[in-house]
C-alpha cells in the first residue's frame, strides 16, 4: 500500500456509520428515483412528482458527501483545522439535506396508504432521534477515571 493511498483501517466505527447510513438513502433514493419515475410516466399523479422533485434534489447533495469523504480520508493530514472544519460543515449540510430527502420518500408511501405514511414519517423521525444520539461524539474518559471508582469527596 502506498503512502498517498485510503488507510481504510483508520476510519473510525462513526465515519463508517455516516458512510452506511448514507449509502442506504443514496441507494435508496435511487431505486424510487427509477422505479417511481417509470411509475410516474405510466399514471402521472401530483404527489409523487412532488416526492421525486424531492428526491431528486437531495441525490447531488448525497453524492457530494462521498466526494468530501473520501477527499478528507486521503488529504486530512496536509489540512488545515479551518479547511477541515469548513468540509466538517459541508458535509453535515449534505446530511441534512439528504435526510429530508426522507420527506420525498415519507410523501410516496403516504399516497400509497396513510397508514404506511404515517408509520415511515414516526419511525424515521425516532430513527434519526436515535442515531443522531448515538453517534453525537464521545469524550474518552481519562484513565484514572476509568479504571477506579469515583470518591465520594
Amino acid at each position: 500500500m502506498s503512502e498517498g493511498s485510503v488507510n481504510v483501517e483508520s476510519r473510525t466505527s462513526s465515519q463508517d456509520k455516516r458512510w452506511t447510513i448514507m449509502a442506504a438513502l443514496l441507494g435508496t433514493n435511487t431505486a424510487l428515483m427509477l422505479f417511481q419515475g417509470i411509475e410516474q410516466a405510466k399514471d402521472p399523479n401530483r404527489i409523487r412528482e412532488i416526492a421525486l422533485a424531492i428526491i431528486a434534489a437531495a441525490l447531488p447533495f448525497q453524492a457530494i458527501y462521498f466526494l468530501i469523504y473520501t477527499f478528507l480520508l486521503e488529504h486530512k493530514p496536509y489540512l488545515s483545522p479551518e479547511r477541515i472544519h469548513r468540509l466538517g460543515l459541508a458535509s453535515a449540510v449534505c446530511h441534512m439535506v439528504s435526510y429530508a430527502s426522507l420527506l420525498g420518500v415519507a410523501m410516496m408511501w403516504y399516497n400509497l396508504s396513510s397508514w404506511v405514511g404515517l408509520s415511515f414519517v414516526v419511525s424515521s423521525i425516532l430513527a434519526l432521534i436515535l442515531i443522531r444520539n448515538v453517534m453525537a461524539p464521545v469524550e474518552p474518559l481519562d484513565a484514572d477515571e476509568s479504571t477506579s471508582p469515583r470518591s465520594a469527596s
